[in-house]
């Protein structure tokens, strides 16, 4: 009973008490970080491919088109990306946010070894890995 008749009793002091409170929350919500692009990490697979000797051309043609064509059945990929050098392949594999990447690196793995039919002979002995 004693602190709520404090309360009625003092009602500028009850007001300015509740007034305090609420500038104090309002402070606080204008303060908090709010950031309009969140770092987000999305899963992502790096699949290497080596062949020995091989130009760029002959990389992208014989390699990275038909690891590529059969990435593309792989459900929930966002965005691919492939680089051809001398000898080696990268292909960079971006899934969406709801994907997992356990999932995924055992679709691209079964990709991978669908596609080693169409790949080189000399790729057979080093074959597509996973980072």
């Amino acid at each position: 009973m004693q602190l709520t008749d404090f309360f009625i009793r003092r009602a500028t002091t009850t007001t300015l008490l509740i007034s305090a409170i609420a500038g104090f929350g309002v402070l606080s919500y204008f303060s908090l970080p709010v950031s309009n692009l969140p770092e987000v990490e999305y899963p992502t697979i790096q699949v290497r491919a080596a062949l020995p000797g091989a130009n760029p051309d002959a990389m992208a043609s014989t390699v990275a088109t038909p690891l590529e064509s059969e990435f593309s059945t792989i459900p929930g990929i966002e965005h691919m990306t492939s680089s051809s050098s001398v000898g080696e392949t990268n292909i960079t594999l971006q899934f969406n946010l709801s994907r997992s990447v356990d999932a995924a690196a055992q679709d691209v793995q079964a990709a991978i070894s669908h596609a080693a039919g169409a790949l080189p002979a000399t790729c057979h002995r080093r074959p597509p890995t996973l980072r």
